[in-house]
């Protein structure tokens, strides 16, 4: 497994060649010595740390402090140059005076660093698409690349699971990268011959500005719900950072809506202006990939999609209602990327679950289900629920809690949806962080008063598997999904959800553990 993260690069996509004017910088303007175009780059930094002799040191603002105010430090391991804005330079020099490197001037340093990002590391491959929205990326994601995998491309996926893809796989660290890494991953995909990669596109990365450097053919957003306001400051702030995806499409590219979103109409208006084709995706009568029938099976359910006058019938081994409109966001993908409508409907009946994405990891000796998920929204944790639902011929139970150091208020809104829905509902840790956990816990248990709670996620996950007690009962275990670790004050200890589940289970049921695998 290739490790992108590291600043080794033996693929030969570490910009070696790279001199100021190929970069760019010299058509900036510039503060200090004249740059000689001809001054070779070694390498990008943001922290001036990492500055290497030769290196050229990007200053983007921070939460509390300007990163020009690290360039003469920077400078000092070896920086030939800085990017910086035109404050945090002016800041910087009326305190120390002028730096002995040429400074380029950015109006956006992180727009900047993007772009630089990529032409250091050049190349990507040929076709992309970008998924944002609270819910469904991932699924998205992988479900396009496997779409695209089947109808014969070399296909790769990078988000939140990392890098994915037959022969590609690797870890990345973030659901979207920070530019250097991410030009990093592309351009050692490009050299692998990996010709289309479908990305996850989170709204901090999009407020910052990583994607700036990427080379997008098409664009989705899935929907748009309560989250992440511990960082925006405003939901209308996040739905932005969400839209700002769009403005990033290339000249002749394809938005994909759920046209279900109260934003829809606005990812219209945004195409419009750009003169973007629209692919409105949904159960709408007036949609262009128009799901038209959905059945529910005991482990999947039958979809049929509406495609320029024609019907697509495929039996899909996915649980929950939402993975239809997952799914049809994935083939509006392929569709707007150049895959032969044949290839992406022929592709549907083999797609296979996304980890800890409504995956079944369990089950009881009485045939009752274990599901996990990584439902960790109000809105998240009621569609988790509710899709559950149409597959649960007895009662519906659900072990989940709310994360540390993240809004608040949407812990006793995770409660409610919970105590709508389950028969069963057990509160317990999430990843706590660095707040109490019994505190998260109460502000949770506000929204369901009558639940159960069990602090430790172990004892909880045992508690919610001993309550299956009929063949038609099902459990619900949300919040972490994939994740393999619980971070507790600072630590992350390992835990895996779905293994505990096989655990409690084997442990109930007298059997031997299955693996999972």
């Amino acid at each position: 497994m290739n490790d992108l993260n590291g600043t080794n690069d033996p693929s030969g996509t570490n910009g070696s060649g790279a001199t100021l004017a190929s970069l760019g910088l010299t058509a900036l303007e510039h503060a200090g010595p004249a740059p000689d175009p001809e001054t070779r780059v070694s390498g990008i930094a943001v922290d001036s740390r990492d500055v290497r002799p030769g290196h050229l040191f990007v200053a983007v603002p921070g939460t509390r402090l300007d990163g020009a105010r690290f360039a003469p430090f920077a400078i000092r391991q070896g920086a030939v140059g800085v990017v910086a804005s035109r404050e945090g330079l002016a800041t910087l020099t009326a305190e120390i005076g002028a730096l002995p490197v040429p400074v380029f001037l950015s109006e956006a340093p992180r727009a900047a660093l993007s772009r630089l990002a990529a032409a250091f590391h050049p190349g990507q491959p040929a076709m992309m698409a970008a998924i944002t929205g609270t819910n469904g990326k991932t699924s998205v994601a992988q479900f396009l690349r496997q779409i695209w995998a089947q109808a014969g491309a070399p296909a790769a996926a990078l988000g939140t699971l990392g890098v994915s893809g037959k022969g590609f796989e690797a870890p990345l660290g973030h659901t979207t990268p920070e530019p250097i890494t991410l030009h990093r991953a592309l351009a050692r995909l490009h050299a692998q011959g990996c010709t289309h990669a479908s990305l996850e596109a989170s709204s901090h990365g999009l407020a910052q500005a990583r994607l700036d450097g990427v080379s997008l053919m098409a664009a989705a957003l899935t929907n748009i719900t309560r989250d992440h306001l511990d960082y925006h400051p405003t939901h209308e702030d996040y739905v932005a950072a969400k839209l700002r995806l769009f403005a990033l499409l290339g000249e002749g590219g394809t938005a994909v809506v759920n046209a279900a979103d109260p934003v829809a109409p606005r990812v219209g208006e945004i195409a419009a202006v750009r003169g973007l084709a629209l692919i409105r995706v949904g159960r709408e009568a007036d949609a262009d990939l128009r799901i038209a029938e959905q059945a529910f099976l005991t482990d999947g359910q039958s979809l049929t999609l509406i495609w320029q006058g024609r019907s697509h019938t495929a039996r899909l081994g996915l649980v929950g209602a939402f993975q239809a409109e997952n799914v049809a966001i994935a083939a509006a993908l392929a569709l707007a990327t150049g895959t032969p409508a044949e290839a992406v409907f022929a592709a549907l009946p083999q797609l296979e679950g996304v980890p800890g994405r409504m995956q079944q990891v369990a089950s009881r000796a009485g045939g009752a289900a274990v599901y996990v998920d990584y439902a960790h929204t109000p809105d998240a944790l009621a569609t988790a629920l509710d899709a559950l639902r149409p597959h649960t011929r007895g009662r519906l139970a659900v072990v989940f809690g709310a994360g540390g150091d993240r809004d608040p208020g949407k812990r006793p809104l995770m409660g409610e949806a919970a105590a709508k829905r389950a028969e069963v509902v057990i509160v317990t840790d999430d990843n706590p962080r660095s707040e109490d956990p019994a505190a998260i816990r109460r502000a949770v248990m506000a929204g369901c008063p009558e639940a159960h709670e069990i602090g430790e996620r172990a004892a909880a996950i045992l508690a919610g598997v001993d309550a299956l007690k009929g063949a038609g009962d099902a459990l619900l275990i949300a919040g972490k999904g994939h994740e393999r670790g619980q971070e507790i004050a600072g630590e992350i200890r390992p835990f895996d959800d779905a293994e505990q589940a096989r655990a409690s289970v084997a442990a109930l049921d007298g059997i031997a553990p299955a693996t999972g695998e």
